[in-house]
């Protein structure tokens, strides 16, 4: 019967056109378009987290099984779904080294903009999951002393490596926040910085935000800002997005729509992800299916540096750079407030680092291991 299937996948997700083709009828529509007229007579859906999956939308339906091609899952009403018998999947990871990828750019930008030795710092990494975990990797790259926090971890895992929250903000000097939105349960994180929190922190620290936009009160961090109470901040992901206060986007050293996770090599493991998921609860022969043929960015995959003269932070962040440079979305954002949405949907082709190959003229061993920690591939010449 599975000529009779009927998938409905929003049309934004890249590399997916084709996979479900051969097994189903297959209907593309935006996020918003996705009504309950659309699914009622559907067995999946492929979403992103423009798409509320809730009674709503799926009561009635025969929606039998759900695919995020996204590492967050607070836009699926998982309770209710799995009290009606629908299944349903994220993608834990997929972008994982996209937003590695993204934090490196910004650690670059701020040290440029501010005249920073990384490797005289300390980085707070809040939530040391798949990204947390690659997020302070890249931190060590660059010399920082690195603190972790993660209170699930550090109860299943014992304290040893883990510092409490309390902890991270009175020592740390810049504070990246990489955990899931949750409400309720033994760790909220709705509003995790709020007015209390922030004003815990000092004039001298920057907060970088890439998770999920309610985890930081953004009223509360204007005013924190407003008030010189910090050094700078950074966010991707906003509350009301994607309706910004462009009073708090001038504030900000750089401001991004929701992107940090939109590698185009991110993307297709979250497709992957997706697709292998619903082969799985469907019964179609795709468990093995993997998104193909992510084209090339606009800059060369191969290209050298001579470190010759330099620091080893100045390598770095010329590495970093040159595969992403975070500024180009935030100048992006700041000339379009409006486009958020646009910005999105149409964004660039974006390698991570592990794409590219780099010379490296005249470095040291210790420098191509950071390099390679990154996730360059490096060849000493």
């Amino acid at each position: 019967m599975t000529e009779e299937m009927k998938i409905v996948c929003d049309n934004k997700i890249p590399f997916l056109r084709g996979a479900f083709e051969p097994f189903a009828e297959v209907v593309y529509l935006p996020g918003a378009q996705t009504t309950p007229d659309v699914v009622k007579d559907a067995d999946a859906l492929v979403t992103r987290t423009r798409t509320i999956c809730n009674e709503a939308l799926l009561k009635g339906s025969s929606v039998k099984a759900i695919a995020t091609a996204t590492i967050g899952y607070d836009h699926i009403d998982t309770a209710w779904c799995e009290a009606s018998g629908i299944a349903w999947s994220n993608a834990p990871g997929c972008n994982s080294w996209s937003v590695k990828q993204y934090i490196s750019s910004v650690l670059a930008v701020l040290a440029q903009r501010h005249g920073l030795r990384l490797d005289a710092l300390t980085l707070g990494v809040v939530g040391v999951g798949n990204v947390g975990s690659k997020v302070a990797d890249v931190g060590r790259a660059f010399g920082m002393r690195v603190l972790l926090n993660d209170p699930p971890r550090q109860r299943a895992e014992g304290p040893e490596a883990f510092v409490d929250l309390d902890t991270v903000i009175s020592e740390s000097d810049i504070v990246t926040v990489h955990v899931p939105l949750e409400r309720t349960g033994d760790d909220p994180t709705w509003h995790l910085f709020d007015a209390g929190r922030l004003a815990q922190m000092r004039p001298s620290q920057i907060l970088v935000n890439s998770s999920r936009g309610p985890v930081v009160d953004n009223i509360a961090l204007k005013d924190a800002l407003q008030r010189g109470a910090l050094k700078a901040a950074v966010l991707d992901v906003w509350e009301g997005e994607p309706d910004l206060d462009p009073e708090l986007v001038d504030l900000l050293d750089v401001s991004t729509p929701h992107i940090a996770g939109y590698s185009a090599d991110g993307k297709a493991n979250g497709t992957t992800m997706s697709v292998r998921y619903l082969a799985r609860q469907l019964g179609l022969p795709l468990t093995d299916w993997t998104a193909s043929d992510i084209p090339a960015p606009e800059q060369p995959l191969e290209f050298s540096i001579d470190a010759h003269g330099k620091s080893e932070q100045d390598v770095l962040i010329d590495a970093v750079l040159y595969t992403y440079d975070v500024r180009r979305d935030s100048d992006a954002l700041r000339a379009a407030l409006g486009a958020f949405e646009r910005l999105r949907g149409d964004y660039m082709i974006r390698r991570e680092p592990s794409a590219f190959t780099l010379d490296l003229q005249n470095g040291t061993p210790e420098l191509a291991d950071r390099l390679e920690i990154i996730g360059f591939k490096v060849n000493m010449i």
